[in-house]
């Protein structure tokens, strides 16, 4: 069943805010909550997921019902990718090096920074490629 085309994107903005203040304040326990979000978006889907949650409950009904809708798979997917990077993220900043803690996070941010702000879904992206690079090779 496809999902409102918004939510991931609604999601991406709240993600864009975290992350950035966990960059700012060097907060480890920010980025685990972070971290506990892309797992719960991996796992169950992003309709399962705290912003999908919040986006349901408290922004579409403000908003109107979706006019556009997309499959779930690439934006689960694109979770996973996040939750790869925050588990690297809370790794570096935990047992070192603080670097490849930073630089994990940082990277998780630009990619939530980019469908925040462009609608530019870079997990979502990498799902499709690898998608059609597997179908060829079949």
């Amino acid at each position: 069943m496809d999902i409102d085309a918004r939510g991931p994107r609604f999601g991406a903005v709240v993600t864009t805010v975290v992350l950035a203040v966990t960059l700012i304040t060097g907060s480890v326990w920010l980025l685990a909550w972070q971290t506990l979000a892309f797992a719960l978006g991996a796992v169950g889907g992003v309709a399962r997921s705290p912003y999908g949650w919040v986006f349901k409950k408290a922004v579409r009904p403000r908003i109107g019902p979706p006019t556009e809708f997309e499959a779930p798979e690439p934006p689960r997917f694109a979770q996973a990718v996040g939750l790869l990077f925050a588990v690297v993220g809370l790794i570096g900043w935990t047992a070192g090096p603080q670097w490849l803690g930073t630089a994990a996070t940082g990277c998780a941010l630009a990619a939530a920074f980019l469908n925040a702000a462009f609608g530019y879904c870079l997990g979502c992206e990498m799902y499709l490629f690898v998608r059609r690079a597997r179908v060829r090779t079949e």
